[in-house]
């Protein structure tokens, strides 16, 4: 049977890229897109006591970085920048909310170390253009 669950590994690190791919993918995007979306996220990034100008960088982390690891490319990149940027929410969102959402960014946290230091597995485009 550990043969077997050892052969599932590409289908389980795909399974965890296009989860958290998605999630961060579909949340950035509501940052990003609509039209002023982007400045009324800057402005609650300064409420957390951050500068402005890390709206931009969170808001298009989840979206860029959601994006590439739904298709598998520069997996690694994009885990390590998700990591921090849910270690960001936790301690300025999360830790005011321990039965809220705090468990939902432990979570994405844990998923995209995982990528980070599993990489994004067989079933990826970074495997098929030699970068993993």
């Amino acid at each position: 049977m550990s043969k077997w669950l050892n052969g599932m590994q590409p289908c389980g690190a795909l399974l965890m890229r296009l989860s958290l791919g998605g999630i961060m993918a579909y949340h950035g995007y509501g940052k990003v897109v609509p039209h002023g979306a982007l400045n009324h996220y800057g402005h609650f990034i300064m409420t957390l006591g951050l500068p402005y100008w890390l709206g931009y960088v969170s808001a298009y982390t989840a979206f860029v970085g959601g994006m590439l690891l739904i298709i598998g490319l520069l997996t690694r990149f994009a885990a390590f920048a998700i990591s921090i940027n849910m270690l960001v929410a936790f301690f300025t969102v999360g830790i005011h909310q321990l039965f809220g959402v705090a468990h939902f960014i432990v979570a994405l946290f844990a998923i995209a170390v995982m990528l980070l230091f599993y990489g994004a597995g067989a079933l990826a485009l970074d495997r098929k253009i030699g970068f993993a």
